[in-house]
């Protein structure tokens, strides 16, 4: 009898020590789940930094803006630097931005500009009409080729006084609205020779401008921090800082961005991106970009190319063109988030060009032989390989890089056509800077591009003048890649940028689209949309460009998402369901620990009762 009453203290002292700690159990959790709702729904205090961060796989290349090319530093240098006109995220449209008013005279060749009044430059000098003056012509006398499309024709830029620049010009210009150039400070850049800043100039944070954020930090392949500029003209932005993360994997940058560690995620692999679709509280969109992946042919004709011979031959180009099977990369490289490309120029874009089918090239393995048969390439020995006029045999290298998965897999199936039809492959996976090192390759001081094909991609801007310049003759050196040059394409490269009707320059530009597309110089494979993934559950205020179905951010162009998201307050957060959720789980973990324990207590009592 003893010893059982011995059980039966044992049994209530255990069973107080369960109930007792389920209850301690029940209260940290509902505590955890109070402490959660409210770091969920609070905004930052004040004295706390808000720092937007934005992960995307492609570096910076450059911070001097003058020799820059990536898509991360375009997006940098406007966020640094103000343009004179910029562009409405609504409609695209030319808007104010360092100017306010403008008025052209009556034959095009004099354009007035009025400037805002009290803009500041970072380090606290006064920005005047002598910095728009500088800047222009900065570019012009030292022929720098970043914006050399946006300063042609003009010849002479005048302050008038410290709010109003004049421009004059050689020819009307058609492109005077959609100038894209950074205006810089004059009390910084006269201090730097015009050939160093086309070249090796390297440009240290702390950057000067007068955009709404300044760069402060830079460490190459890992990030660029910006500070908020508090007295930007436009308002402050509502962030304090934006930080761009480098990331070498973009699968590593998606689970990043579903963690909360990055804010946004730009360039997210097709899987990934078809999965955060339905992730709560990220918007993922297919958004639509200016932007065009090509595969690029050296064609530079001049016996310092170290490029294959074959490549010169108009023929041997149409005859591989045949070889791309544009429709299966959409499908399978790019998951269906792409359109099949054919111009230079992109369906966003005025004046696009469709090629008509009886000189739009298909996908045709058998007329790709033939064409190749037709034009001398033959495989006289019967080894499978085809040999140049000269007998030898041909080989090409072709490059895909190593940022872009979609573009190395569409490398592979174009290097799986073109040994279906005789021509040997060597693929090869390469960072941008590697690839750029071969495009511009010197002997000496003698250009001798060293590369054969490589696929990579343009971004352009609203107006088609600056993309259809890059292929002219005067930009091989600098941003003619594919080094193609036509005298009767750089005439008429000329007669559209100076023509102010726009019906007569419809037709130029579409004409200027078609004699490169039968040069082949480039194999337009596709238009990608843009994969970005985006947080909302933290952030609002996000602004697309163009506003039905554009970019957040990286789009070059519009700035506005930096300038207008912010946390949401404490009254949105609430208000969505999702806010809710931890503490309807917690409680829910609570409730049914209490069942439990209620359960443990009742079969313990039955259990003595039977005893008895």
């Amino acid at each position: 009898m003893k010893q059982r009453n011995r059980q039966d203290r044992g049994a209530v002292a255990t069973r107080l020590t369960i109930v007792g700690a389920c209850a301690l159990l029940c209260a940290l959790l509902v505590g955890a789940a109070v402490a959660l709702a409210a770091d969920e729904s609070s905004s930052p205090a004040p004295s706390d930094k808000v720092v937007l961060r934005i992960g995307t796989t492609q570096d910076v290349d450059n911070l001097n803006p003058f020799v820059g090319y990536s898509t991360a530093a375009y997006e940098v240098y406007h966020l640094n630097y103000d343009f004179l006109v910029g562009y409405s995220a609504e409609d695209t449209l030319p808007r104010p931005e360092l100017a306010t008013s403008w008025e052209v005279s009556d034959d095009g060749l004099e354009w007035t500009f009025e400037l805002r009044k009290g803009v500041t430059w970072h380090d606290g000098e006064p920005f005047t009409a002598d910095d728009v003056a500088f800047t222009y012509n900065y570019n012009i006398e030292n022929e720098l080729s970043a914006y050399g499309q946006y300063v042609n024709n003009i010849t002479k830029v005048t302050a008038v006084d410290e709010d109003t620049v004049k421009f004059e010009l050689a020819k009307p210009k058609a492109n005077m609205l959609r100038c894209a150039v950074p205006i810089v400070p004059e009390h910084i850049w006269s201090k730097v020779p015009g050939e160093k800043a086309g070249n090796d100039y390297q440009n240290t944070p702390p950057i000067i401008g007068t955009g709404p954020f300044q760069v402060v930090e830079a460490k190459k392949a890992e990030y660029i921090r910006l500070v908020a500029n508090k007295d930007y003209w436009g308002g402050a932005p509502k962030v304090d800082e934006v930080v761009i993360e480098v990331y070498q994997n973009q699968d590593t940058m998606t689970m990043d961005l579903k963690s909360g560690a990055i804010d946004v995620a730009y360039g997210v692999p097709v899987a990934q991106f078809n999965a955060l679709k339905n992730e709560p509280g990220i918007q993922a969109d297919a958004a639509t970009q200016k932007y065009f992946t090509q595969i690029t042919m050296n064609v530079y004709d001049d016996p310092a190319s170290l490029g294959s011979p074959v490549l010169k031959d108009v023929e041997f180009r149409r005859a591989i063109s045949w070889a791309v099977d544009k429709e299966k990369m959409v499908a399978t490289c790019w998951g269906g988030y792409a359109q099949v490309g054919d111009s230079i120029l992109t369906p966003t874009v005025d004046y696009y060009w469709t090629p008509p089918e009886e000189i739009r090239f298909g996908y045709d393995l058998e007329k790709a032989k033939t064409l190749l048969d037709e034009a001398g390439y033959t495989d006289g020995d019967g080894d499978g390989i085809r040999e140049d006029k000269k007998g030898k045999p041909i080989k090409l290298r072709l490059w895909t890089r190593s940022e872009s998965p979609e573009q190395q897999r569409a490398g592979k199936l174009f290097a799986g056509s073109l040994q279906e039809i005789g021509i040997d492959v060597e693929l090869t996976v390469m960072n941008d800077g590697t690839i750029s090192d071969g495009l511009y390759n010197y002997k000496g001081d003698t250009y001798a591009p060293d590369f054969d094909l490589y696929i990579w991609g343009w971004g352009e801007y609203a107006d088609p003048d600056y993309i259809l310049g890059v292929m002219t003759t005067g930009q091989i050196e600098m941003w003619n890649d594919s080094c193609y040059s036509d005298p009767r394409y750089d005439e008429l490269y000329e007669q559209q940028a100076a023509e102010m009707d726009p019906e007569k320059r419809a037709e130029q530009v579409q004409q200027l689209q078609q004699l490169f597309y039968e040069a082949a110089p480039y194999s337009v494979l596709c238009y990608p949309n843009a994969l970005i993934a985006y947080n909302t559950s933290k952030w609002e205020g996000w602004v697309r460009y163009p506003s039905d179905n554009g970019m957040v951010v990286m789009s070059n162009d519009n700035i506005d998402s930096y300038l207008k998201v912010a946390p949401k307050t404490a009254e949105t957060a609430t208000s969505e369901s999702s806010s809710s959720t931890p503490i309807i789980i917690v409680v829910v973990v609570a409730v049914v620990v209490a069942i439990i324990v209620a359960a443990v207590v009742a079969g313990r009592r039955r259990g003595r009762e039977v005893e008895e």
